[in-house]
């Protein structure tokens, strides 16, 4: 801020130097706009970037926090899927356990777990699907 405000008080200064001390005639109502100094328009120009890039390097901090929390929210959903995953292979254990290999249901399970690489993986997704 101390540059900006350096910056500003030199432009002051400048402007009072060419502002003219006694009124003048009007000049040409025709003419669009009355030129600034060279070196009031590098100020201005100086100025003006230095706060492009403030803007800039905001967006940038900005996106930077975003992209954080989406891997950090990306990071706490694997864990929950992770913690799920691990409460469905026990209720799939115990419902193998519990499950008459002669019954019905037995009977039709072990025709769908031919499919899966292992009973516990076609449990838990039986579980999955229909309960």
């Amino acid at each position: 801020m101390d540059t900006i405000d350096n910056l500003l008080a030199e432009l002051k200064t400048e402007y009072q130097e060419v502002k003219p001390s006694e009124p003048q005639p009007q000049p040409n109502l025709t003419q669009p706009f009355i030129q600034a100094p060279p070196k009031a328009i590098s100020l201005i120009d100086s100025l003006l970037e230095e706060v492009k890039a403030d803007f800039a390097e905001q967006d940038t901090a900005e996106e930077l926090r975003r992209q954080q929390e989406l891997e950090k929210e990306r990071i706490h959903q694997e864990q929950l899927r992770a913690k799920q995953l691990e409460a469905l292979k026990s209720q799939a254990k115990e419902w193998l356990a519990k499950l008459d290999p002669f019954s019905v249901e037995g009977l039709w399970f072990e025709r769908f777990a031919e499919s899966y690489p292992s009973k516990l993986e076609a449990a838990i997704e039986y579980l999955q699907n229909n309960y």
